[in-house]
């Protein structure tokens, strides 16, 4: 089943100033976008980061599309449901643009069409109503999204054969039997539903247990959100009363409540340090953010080449872990130099 991967998934940058809140309701159109005039050779999260790159560049508050679909029918999230798009002048409020992420003269695969699709069927349900399928040229005088995708909208978008997600990142009431809900919630500050993290699920999951709601579980529960915790919080939302899609499987506050007596409430984070500048690192450095740096890299699992401290002076076996460290973000050649630069920093102290 295919799944809506979240911003956070992916590891998308913080918004450059919040876009603005748009109600389902005002939902009426579904553009289908494409990435330009040449092929798409990224695959993965290297597919967002690309394109938040470029958006970000054009002074864009990040992603403009509300949803990107790769040629592994991946689902990504850009503006969502609920934030207004930039992905069509006078239609960014209307429409939900979802690109699909091919370029020039490139098929799109069975997959991503049903993934689009899929998005396009969810939409509908979202909104109660069914909205007009459109290409990007419907609405802008452009060659997006390609003469083979306007063709595919123009012929109603078939999913044919392809194994479309009946439900991507929506409800179907898992307690009844249908496919679980895979989207998340906010609530108090803290993320429910699938892929959220933390102690808070643990607790969620070992309350369900407790109550005989856990007959899903083979280990756990905790501490990520997954379609067990939402079977068995379906479980539970039915013993309620809860049918349809208020037995999603997905907490709201009042069966939360119900389920824990109280609502935990998001603990607010110690401020993150400053990032002191690049020229307080390197070869015959010593101060004390040397030393800072180097116990968050003990504490974030990169610490494997120290033999003792960290300490305030730097050496080669700081440069190494830190190195270790920017590696694993997916960063090469310069980028992955063992010195810290203020990104770096904010993803070590993240």
């Amino acid at each position: 089943m295919t799944t809506i991967i979240s911003r956070a998934t992916w590891d998308a940058k913080p918004w450059n100033g919040t876009p603005a809140s748009v109600a389902l309701s005002k939902r009426t159109e579904f553009f289908v976008h494409y990435d330009g005039g040449s092929p798409i050779t990224r695959t993965g999260y290297a597919v967002m980061r690309a394109i938040e790159a470029e958006h970000l560049g054009n002074g864009w508050s990040g992603v403009g599309y509300n949803f990107v679909v790769d040629q592994a029918g991946n689902i990504y999230e850009g503006r969502g449901w609920n934030l207004q798009g930039a992905h069509c002048p006078n239609h960014n409020v209307t429409g939900i643009g979802v690109q699909i992420a091919i370029g020039g003269d490139q098929e799109p695969s069975a997959k991503a069409l049903a993934a689009c699709r899929a998005l396009y069927e969810e939409a509908c349900k979202k909104t109660g109503r069914t909205l007009a399928k459109k290409g990007h040229r419907d609405g802008l005088a452009t060659a997006c999204p390609g003469t083979k995708l306007y063709a595919w909208v123009k012929a109603g978008m078939p999913a044919g054969d392809y194994e479309a997600a009946p439900n991507p990142g929506g409800s179907t009431g898992a307690g009844s039997g249908s496919s679980v809900a895979r989207y998340q919630v906010t609530i108090n500050g803290l993320p429910y539903g699938y892929g959220a993290k933390g102690d808070h699920i643990t607790k969620v999951g070992k309350a369900l247990v407790k109550n005989g709601f856990g007959k899903h579980f083979t280990s756990g529960p905790g501490p990520t959100w997954t379609d067990v915790d939402t079977e068995s919080y379906a479980d539970f939302q039915w013993s309620l009363g809860y049918t349809g899609d208020a037995a999603d499987g997905v907490p709201g506050e009042a069966s939360l409540k119900k389920l824990l007596g109280t609502l935990p409430s998001k603990v607010t984070a110690k401020p993150k340090p400053p990032f002191p500048g690049k020229d307080k690192f390197g070869p015959g450095k010593s101060n004390s953010s040397i030393t800072l740096l180097g116990k968050q890299l003990v504490k974030k699992g990169y610490g494997k080449h120290y033999t003792s401290g960290p300490g305030p002076k730097w050496t080669e076996v700081d440069r190494m872990n830190l190195e270790a460290f920017q590696r694993a973000q997916g960063w090469v050649g310069s980028e992955a130099d063992g010195i810290p630069g203020p990104e770096t920093w904010k993803r070590l102290f993240a």
